[in-house]
């Protein structure tokens, strides 16, 4: 080949390179144009105000009310409380809840300078250092997932097995940042991917104060919202509305709807005596609140009675702030 073909054939080259190039970027902008201009602008409307928020530092434990939160990945946090970071287990690693032991709902699990307070009815205050690096990381078991707990020591041990009242040894472990969580939602390929400590499904959970109201009026005795143990609550609204918010602007804090809350026989626990009844509110929310024939396989029987959510965007959350449905 002489240098004139050489020429012509790179040249002839370059040609094409240059218009696939050039192809290829005028695809890409007709993209980028296209997806600014066809999607679809949000519609932000008020659709209720946060009346109260509860951080439930030991799962199955009492609540804690605050006027200002943190609004983490993993859930609700203040100050050195962090929402179902704590959690008592069997000496083989299994959770207890207050399905099992329905007193745990009077134990309080508080935190400040650095140490951990329990009490209880009829129990002397134990006090502890939240961090104990000396102590072991125990696995634990968390409705069939693996996950881990740094354990608690056991002064804590006894304090618990002591309360709960059986021939058992219990004890306490701590959530710790640098752990990793559990994925609780695998079986459904629409649910978001996130990571919770040791709450049930998702780290938080929204009810309406209607909701509860509509609740109450079917029964002989009136429930509380912290019976049903949510992290925000939300009033000026009507019952049930919270079923329909998919994505919701609190503030800062946005949030994503990954499912409802599925209810089982913990709600008839009174969390004001720790008496479990075994049928109220369950056998009313049954008669009123079970899912749709095509979701069954999610929920089985359960009733629904307050939403899940994950966390979109961290942020603060006051008790009083407006709350705004989302959709586009």
């Amino acid at each position: 080949m002489d240098l004139k073909e050489l020429a012509v054939n790179v040249l002839g080259q370059n040609k094409k390179a240059a218009l696939l190039i050039g192809g290829a970027g005028v695809a890409v902008l007709g993209f980028g144009l296209g997806y600014k201009y066809l999607r679809k602008p949000e519609k932000v409307v008020r659709v209720g105000v946060v009346s109260k928020l509860l951080i439930h530092p030991l799962k199955s434990g009492k609540a804690v009310s605050v006027a200002v939160a943190e609004c983490q990945k993993v859930g609700l946090k203040f100050g050195e409380l962090q929402d179902r970071h704590w959690l008592v287990i069997t000496e083989d690693g299994h959770m207890v809840t207050g399905r099992q032991e329905p007193r745990l709902v009077l134990v309080s699990l508080t935190c400040e300078g650095g140490r951990v307070c329990l009490s209880g009815p009829d129990m002397e205050e134990l006090r502890f250092p939240i961090k104990q690096s000396d102590r072991p990381v125990i696995d634990c078991r968390v409705f069939g997932n693996d996950i881990q707990g740094r354990d608690c020591g056991d002064e804590a041990s006894r304090w618990l097995s002591r309360y709960l009242g059986a021939e058992k040894t219990f004890r306490l472990v701590h959530f710790e940042p640098h752990m990793k969580g559990r994925r609780p939602v695998e079986q459904e390929p629409l649910f978001p991917q996130f990571e919770v400590a040791y709450p049930d499904v998702a780290p938080v959970m929204l009810l309406s104060e209607p909701s509860v109201k509509d609740l109450s009026s079917k029964l002989e005795k009136d429930v509380t919202v912290e019976r049903f143990r949510p992290s925000i609550i939300i009033s000026d609204c009507e019952a049930f509305e919270e079923d329909s918010w998919e994505e919701l602007q609190i503030g800062s804090v946005r949030l994503q709807r990954v499912m409802s809350c599925g209810r089982c026989i913990f709600t008839t626990v009174d969390p004001e005596t720790g008496v479990i009844s075994r049928k109220e509110p369950l056998e009313t929310l049954k008669s009123y609140r079970l899912c749709k024939p095509s979701e069954r396989h999610i929920y089985k029987s359960a009733p629904l009675f307050g939403q899940l959510h994950t966390v979109k965007k961290t942020g603060i959350l006051h008790v009083g702030d407006e709350v705004y449905k989302i959709s586009r």
